[in-house]
């Protein structure tokens, strides 16, 4: 079993007021294999086509990667399949994939993006990378650089496009830009004043510090990716009664010994708790959301909410997710920001009827738990790269 986990936070700004980025961030969790491949990619100009060639370098980066394919195999494929600038003769896209293999190392592959920055701790990291000359008539001179490393506990990873280091050019303060090593002393900065900021917060400072530099006005798009090797962090979702109601005590020791932050969703969850441990639940009027329940209190439980409409409603809130999203304060979005801010979530889901859901009368929409469940449980895995365990009872 790896003995940490990998956060992937990312953010990214569009070029002006362009709405499509040229910028493309693909990642994706190899479950069977205890991997993990990331691909960012920064297709030149703006806009549409830009967007077009990255998606399509970003797309055929990842998926090369993860068939093992080698470094120089994956880059001659890439180049030669993506068009050249007539008059600059360079590729129209680039490109930085960072392979992390539980048990055999992290590599990283590097294609023109501004070099990554390893971070130990608070300290940089010295890796040693190799440069790859391809030979090929048609990339015949273009570089790739490489490196591989066996990464440690509170290591990270962190990789952006030139919207990043160019930031803040032709301005007084930063006539070349904002530099390689500008960034790097603000990112150390960063994680001295914060050695457990999160990747997704990480990567979101030094996109609105890019931003800043460019008097709020992004002058080319501007992507960051975040890497984070720690002790993770997680998650008890406990929703419906269990099938057999002698089974009630069970689901209690449950909730009493696990190691993390819980949520019981479902008043029939939370009464059968309180029930069996002997606490008290604290109902609310706090209406946060006008189409949710209140949330309630019960001690030594972070959040106790309603059942099926809240969880509905926290499917959709992930479905349509994206990196700037600011959750509210109701009941659905505390539980997605609880959801996110988790690494290793548990959910145990009650497979007992719940007469109401059965209702003709009750909204179409209104699915049966199990279902929104798994629909959730599947978002956390393929859209957020979360480690999901199920369980019935």
């Amino acid at each position: 079993m790896q003995s940490f986990y990998v956060e992937v936070g990312y953010q990214q700004k569009n070029h002006g007021k362009e709405r499509i980025c040229g910028d493309v961030f693909v990642s994706q969790r190899i479950k069977e294999e205890s991997r993990i491949v990331t691909v960012l990619s920064d297709g030149m100009g703006h806009g549409v086509k830009a967007n077009i060639l990255a998606t399509l370098t970003a797309t055929m980066a990842l998926n090369f990667t993860r068939e093992h394919k080698d470094v120089a195999r994956i880059a001659e494929i890439i180049m030669n399949t993506l068009p050249v600038c007539s008059q600059r003769k360079i590729s129209y896209s680039t490109f930085t994939a960072v392979d992390i293999e539980m048990s055999a190392g992290t590599s990283i592959l590097e294609y023109d993006n501004p070099g990554t920055f390893l971070m130990r701790g608070t300290k940089p990291l010295e890796a040693e990378w190799t440069c790859l000359i391809l030979s090929s008539e048609r990339n015949k001179g273009k570089e790739i650089k490489s490196c591989h490393l066996q990464p440690r506990k509170e290591d990270r990873i962190i990789f952006c496009s030139d919207g990043i280091t160019q930031s803040g050019m032709g301005s007084r303060k930063y006539p070349f830009g904002w530099g390689w090593e500008n960034v790097q002393e603000f990112i150390v900065r960063l994680i001295e004043m914060d050695p457990e900021i999160s990747a997704q917060k990480l990567a979101s400072k030094i996109i609105n510090a890019a931003f800043k530099n460019d008097n709020y006005n992004a002058q080319d798009d501007t992507s960051c990716a975040v890497l984070y090797f720690r002790e993770p962090r997680k998650l008890l979702l406990c929703s419906g009664p269990p099938f057999d109601q002698e089974n009630d005590g069970k689901l209690a020791s449950i909730v009493t010994d696990y190691k993390g932050r819980k949520i019981l969703s479902g008043g029939t969850t939370g009464d059968i708790v309180a029930r069996e441990l002997g606490l008290k639940i604290k109902d609310t009027f706090e209406f946060s959301d006008p189409d949710l329940p209140p949330v309630s209190y019960m001690e030594g439980i972070d959040l106790v909410t309603e059942g099926i409409l809240t969880l509905s409603k926290v499917s959709k809130i992930l479905n349509e997710y994206t990196p700037n999203f600011v959750p509210g304060k109701g009941p659905a979005d505390q539980i997605v920001r609880l959801l996110l801010e988790s690494d290793e979530i548990k959910i145990i889901i009650g497979t007992k009827i719940n007469v109401a859901h059965q209702d003709p009368n009750l909204p179409v929409e209104l699915e049966i738990r199990r279902t929104v469940l798994k629909r959730i449980a599947r978002k956390l895995e393929e859209k957020f790269l979360k480690e999901v365990i199920v369980e019935y009872i």
